[in-house]
């Protein structure tokens, strides 16, 4: 685990903010203090969250997956769990809610509706259920009540009114919290049921109040000594501080004083204005004097590759190979500073008609990365004339064009660029934070990190990173006693570059090929990650205007040595895997991945990501394998969140790059796969009609 929710929250802090009616929960989820409402953040929101008080300190990361769906990471420091002086928890735990009702559906009078599970897939320290209704009385005063089990069920508690479908809900199971990780559905709705509720009163833009009566008595906190409730009435208040930005605070159960901060933001809402990057040169008619040659300095003893050339540098795109039969042009470029490849076709389609002779009526362009094509596209000449300024220019083209697969057509000769070096190197500082240790929660790990990467051929690169750490220090993590019938694969990740350093943290000969119609290849040799070096065959199967792509991926690893230097360990794996995605509408992806993992667990990774056309990445995933629970140990199977943040979204230049991270659970042994860079899938989507460069579509004429 090398991210955090503090870098997250702090991407997050300064953006833009959701309705100002909305707050957040001391759980970070929303509603009033502590207890929920039915309101939901706007589809595709990011929140990060911090409530602290006496007992327990809460970090929180939410999704608003879908207009109706959220989900919520959290992580919390519980205070002497098992009675005074004895010791703090550290506790995950996931939230799920949707609203099943919205406010005004059938009448004036319907209120919104959700129906949420707290902490259903932990060690259910924090587990509830709930259902909830919220009803606008004004504008700016908002009611809510609802009825919870669970912790939300424990003050003024009564029979469970499920209980008239069975005896399985009359009690609830209070024996343990064993490993967790795992959906409690035997616990879903059982034991006593309580009445929860609040008001929120909008004063201003900025400032809200809140009251509620809360049905979370703090039962097992008050047995032990260690919480103490005088009343279950909670007020409080949030103040939003600026954009993105909301403070508050709360007095607890007539004890306490609790504080907390929210920093939201929208994917869909850029933090800078956007299209800052240079105009794209104007289609030239044909029969016009070409403006844009001269301004590059081409003369007339240019060659028509070499003007081409010329003309695609300030674009950041490289020219790759360039044939003319008759009336057709036939380009490979590969763009290395826009997003959207969309929005980098477009830019040579005008460059072509700014730099190709009159006679060339067609333009078949085909994008590539990693040295291999990845699509054809052909546009007719006068089509780019005709629509340029209109109306209906994106759509009209895209009806008008012709996609293919650039693998049918034989290649084209390399063009090399003489101003475009095939070694390059960078230095700077990395930051990591390292979550979950039991023993140290959190570790910093500061210091400065080489890259570099020669480029052979097109189609092949070596690349590798040292990092030399200058501030930090980690600390093993505790030491899992369960019997494991399985080789230490993951669990012992925190013995890596634990003395500081130099480390080697990769270093891969990669190449990159067609092996047919809509197929690709690649293999990687060497130091693949931290942990393991080895070799990695990977093939996909993706046809350019498909949502669809299968593969198949298989791999030999060997253990690295603990100093992240040249040698290895005894441990070798063979591991592998077949693999399906598919793209759906609104930008979700899933993916299917079953075989056979480093510990010789056999079993499958479920994956679902939901993707903004800005680039902006999140989803969670799971894993689930042959290996026993009891023997993956704390978390019971593998899981987490990840989110991929572009770097064009806070700076506003076109840029490729990207910041990920992940929120998982402690890195055990079981469902562990190899990290193995530069995998295809990603690659080759981002070329295809039937993948971003359709989604994104719009920006051709950016």
């Amino acid at each position: 685990m090398t991210k955090s929710i503090a870098i997250l929250t702090a991407l997050l802090a300064g953006t833009n903010a959701a309705a100002q009616d909305l707050t957040y929960t001391l759980y970070g989820t929303p509603g009033l203090i502590e207890m929920p409402t039915a309101q939901a953040a706007p589809d595709g929101q990011v929140t990060g969250s911090l409530g602290l008080f006496k007992q327990q300190q809460r970090g929180s990361f939410s999704f608003q997956l879908t207009p109706r769906l959220s989900g919520t990471f959290r992580y919390a420091g519980i205070a002497e769990t098992n009675g005074p002086g004895i010791g703090d928890t550290f506790d995950r735990s996931f939230d799920l809610r949707y609203r099943f009702l919205d406010e005004g559906q059938f009448s004036d009078w319907t209120p919104a509706v959700a129906l949420g599970f707290q902490d259903f897939m932990g060690t259910g320290i924090l587990s509830s259920e709930y259902i909830v209704a919220s009803k606008s009385i004004t504008p700016a005063l908002i009611a809510s009540a609802g009825i919870g089990w669970g912790r939300m069920g424990t003050q003024g508690g009564f029979a469970n009114p499920f209980s008239v479908l069975g005896d399985h809900f009359t009690e609830r199971d209070t024996s343990g919290f064993g490993l967790g990780g795992k959906p409690s559905f035997n616990k879903f709705f059982t034991g006593d049921a309580a009445l929860f509720g609040g008001i929120s009163w909008q004063h201003s833009d900025k400032l809200t109040f809140k009251a509620e009566y809360s049905s979370d008595a703090y039962a097992t906190e008050a047995n032990l000594g260690t919480f103490d409730v005088k009343t279950p009435v909670n007020v409080g208040l949030s103040y939003r501080w600026k954009p993105g930005v909301t403070l508050d605070a709360a007095y607890l159960y007539g004890a306490q004083i609790a504080v907390g901060a929210t920093f939201d933001l929208n994917p869909r809402d850029r933090a800078v204005v956007s299209g800052v990057e240079t105009a794209p040169v104007p289609v030239r008619v044909r029969g016009q004097n070409t403006a844009a040659m001269a301004s590059w300095g081409i003369t007339s003893g240019t060659t028509v590759s070499d003007a081409v050339r010329i003309g695609l540098r300030p674009e950041g795109i490289a020219l790759n190979g360039l044939t003319i039969d008759v009336n057709t042009a036939r380009i490979r470029y590969t763009n290395t500073r826009f997003r959207s490849e969309a929005q980098a076709l477009g830019r040579v389609a005008r460059v072509l008609t700014q730099t190709l002779p009159d006679r060339i009526s067609r333009f078949t362009l085909e994008p590539m990365q990693a040295g291999i094509a990845l699509s054809s596209t052909t546009l007719q000449r006068g089509d780019l004339e005709r629509l340029e300024n209109t109306a209906r220019a994106a759509s009209d083209l895209r009806a008008a064009a012709d996609f293919g697969d650039a693998g049918r057509t034989s290649p084209l000769a390399t063009i090399t660029d003489p101003d475009d070096p095939a070694f390059t190197w960078g230095i700077g500082p990395y930051a990591s934070l390292i979550l979950f240790n039991g023993n140290d929660p959190v570790q910093v790990d500061i210091g400065l990190e080489l890259k570099a990467r020669y480029q052979i051929s097109p189609n092949m690169l070596i690349k590798g990173g040292i990092r030399q750490s200058a501030l930090g220090k980690r600390t093993l993590a505790e030491e899992f006693d369960a019997p494991n019938d399985y080789y230490d694969v993951r669990t012992d990740g925190a013995k890596y570059g634990m003395h500081g350093g130099p480390v080697i943290t990769d270093l891969t000969l990669s190449h990159y090929g067609r092996s047919g119609a809509d197929i690709y290849s690649r293999v990687t040799v060497g130091y693949l990650e931290q942990m393991y070096g080895g070799i990695s065959a990977e093939l996909l199967w993706k046809p350019v205007d498909s949502r669809l792509a299968i593969g198949a991926e298989l791999n030999y690893a060997r253990q690295r040595d603990f100093d992240m230097g040249f040698r290895f360990q005894d441990f070798d794996t063979v591991t592998g895997h077949l693999s399906a995605h598919y793209s759906f509408d609104n930008g979700f992806h899933t993916e299917v991945s079953a075989g056979r993992y480093l510990a010789g667990d056999w079993g499958a990774t479920f994956a679902l990501d939901r993707e903004f056309d800005n680039g902006w990445k999140i989803g969670a995933y799971f894993t689930l394998t042959d290996m026993p629970f009891e023997e993956y140990g704390e978390g019971s199977f593998d899981k987490g969140i990840r989110v991929t943040v572009p770097t064009d979204f806070f700076l506003g230049n076109a840029s490729r790059s990207e910041v990920s991270t992940s929120l998982a659970s402690l890195s055990r042994d079981g469902g562990a796969r190899l990290e193995v860079d530069g995998r295809l899938y990603d690659i080759v989507r981002d070329g295809h009609v039937g993948g971003p460069m359709g989604d994104t579509w719009g920006r051709v004429w950016r």
